[in-house]
């Protein structure tokens, strides 16, 4: 177990609220007393953990204001707006290109900056900074990540393992298209997916950590298994340029960093589905999560994804 998950588990005991969805989803979901749900999600970014050091000032200001839309996107909400947590290191120039990228970003989306919390810490450490999202949930409720049905199809919106090549190109290990780059450094919430397909969906959450770490906490926390066929997973075409046999599709599905949205579908509502994402599985009793492709079964990798404090293969 990672320290991440071994947190997690010793704060369900003290999420006892219903609108913390017993920590076994992305968000909170706040029921309001009249009209639509909120929807209050919180990420952070760390220096060398979520980004590198020679990452742009302002493409980690884009990354923190989408990893958290994102998660709002999961549970098809609607921006409504964000408080933002910012430690100074002592770098005015550094602090002020994040600044001109957080309202490039924040007009792109049309969010709005509504308050937050700015500290000093000690120069030359990492640098730290938070964000709260809330949302709206849309009118038939937000989706539950616990609530994924045996039968149900998986879907994911669109390709994956774009990130992992490009964080891999920042690090100069490779060269690649800047689009890949692009997609490591500026992630797109896909909040207009996440509208569309909260209508019909039973469960959805974003590929944040890797994509096989995250349609399995979706069957674990549904009490569910999941299967899924490695061939369909989609792949963009730069990155099927680095190959797409079984290793290179399991790095792809591995990777994080994509926030394609993932989502368990009834039968019925395959064909809804498929006009927005690509099916790649599907839920069943039992427990686990259990891969295959052309040539058969597919041996769970060591490592489905990431975790904080999870120890290095």
């Amino acid at each position: 177990m990672s320290g991440e998950q071994r947190l997690i588990d010793s704060l369900r005991l003290l999420a006892r609220h219903p609108a913390a969805r017993a920590l076994r989803d992305d968000a909170a979901v706040l029921p309001a007393p009249l009209g639509r749900d909120l929807v209050l999600t919180h990420d952070m970014l760390v220096e060398g953990v979520h980004y590198l050091r020679s990452d742009p000032p302002g493409d980690v200001a884009w990354k923190l204001l989408a990893v958290n839309l994102s998660d709002l996107a999961a549970k098809g909400a609607e921006p409504i707006g964000v408080l933002i947590g910012y430690a100074l290191t002592g770098t005015p120039d550094w602090d002020d290109a994040f600044v001109a990228g957080l309202g490039r970003a924040l007009d792109h989306f049309g969010v709005a900056l509504l308050g937050g919390d700015t500290v000093a810490q000690p120069p030359g450490d990492a640098r730290v900074t938070g964000l709260t999202a809330i949302g709206q949930a849309p009118p038939g409720g937000a989706p539950d990540r616990r609530r994924a049905q045996a039968g149900d199809l998986l879907f994911v919106t669109g390709p994956i393992g774009d990130a992992g090549l490009g964080l891999r190109i920042a690090r100069g290990e490779i060269e690649g298209p800047r689009r890949l780059l692009k997609a490591y450094r500026l992630p797109m919430p896909r909040l207009t997916e996440g509208r569309a397909l909260a209508r019909f969906v039973h469960a959805m959450a974003d590929v944040s950590d890797g994509l096989l770490i995250d349609a399995h906490r979706i069957a674990d926390a549904s009490g569910l298994a999941v299967t899924i066929d490695l061939d369909a997973v989609p792949l963009s075409t730069e990155t099927r340029a680095f190959g797409e046999d079984r290793t290179a599709r399991l790095a792809a599905a591995t990777a994080g960093d994509d926030y394609q949205l993932l989502c368990a579908v009834p039968p019925e509502a395959r064909g809804a589905a498929a006009a927005l994402a690509v099916e790649i599985g599907r839920f069943g009793p039992g427990e686990g999560l259990i891969l295959h492709d052309h040539a058969g079964p597919v041996p769970l990798p060591e490592m489905l994804g990431y975790e904080h404090g999870a120890p290095v293969p």
